[in-house]
């Protein structure tokens, strides 16, 4: 089946050990297929929208942000409904969805939904307090998590169970 949907993410791998059962249970994007990560900018476009200009300029965005070390050190809440680790430093993600979103004003950070976007790697959502509690308790203590961060990737998939998600570019960092 085509893909429907793409993201713009940075994976952290270091985190798998830690945050992987919870998510699994917790975080439907892991059903997807889509590992760990700091989202840059979802909704990105639609895959039939995506060309070799587009891939030239991610390339060139990538280019411009220097690779660099991150901590993963702090729980956070959106609401009730979301538990997240925070990046530490948060300016990098942000810089790069700025200047991504600067060269494409059609694809605006979760279609316009917040007034600010946090960098996060999200634990689990959309499940009762108390589980997506007893996740962050066991989290808590495994923290810090450091990790280098050297590429932004593009993922492209389909918003369902399925593990249909897949790497379509990779753009290393300046």
């Amino acid at each position: 089946m085509e893909p429907t949907h793409s993201a713009l993410i940075i994976t952290v791998p270091e985190a798998e050990p830690v945050v992987a059962r919870h998510r699994e249970r917790l975080d439907r994007a892991a059903s997807w297929g889509v590992p760990a990560h700091i989202t840059v900018l979802f909704p990105f476009l639609p895959p039939a929208e995506i060309d070799e200009h587009v891939l030239e300029v991610l390339g060139r965005v990538a280019a411009g942000v220097p690779a660099f070390f991150l901590t993963l050190d702090k729980l956070g809440w959106f609401g009730e409904r979301v538990v997240w680790l925070a990046p530490s430093p948060a300016e990098p993600f942000q810089q790069l969805t700025a200047a991504i979103s600067a060269r494409f004003p059609a694809a605006r950070p979760y279609e316009g939904a917040f007034d600010e976007v946090i960098p996060h790697l999200t634990l689990g959502h959309d499940h009762p307090a108390r589980e997506l509690t007893a996740a962050a308790e066991q989290v808590a203590p495994q923290l810090p998590i450091h990790a280098r961060v050297d590429a932004l990737r593009l993922i492209t998939g389909r918003r369902e169970a399925g593990e249909s998600w897949l790497t379509r570019g990779l753009f290393p960092l300046g």
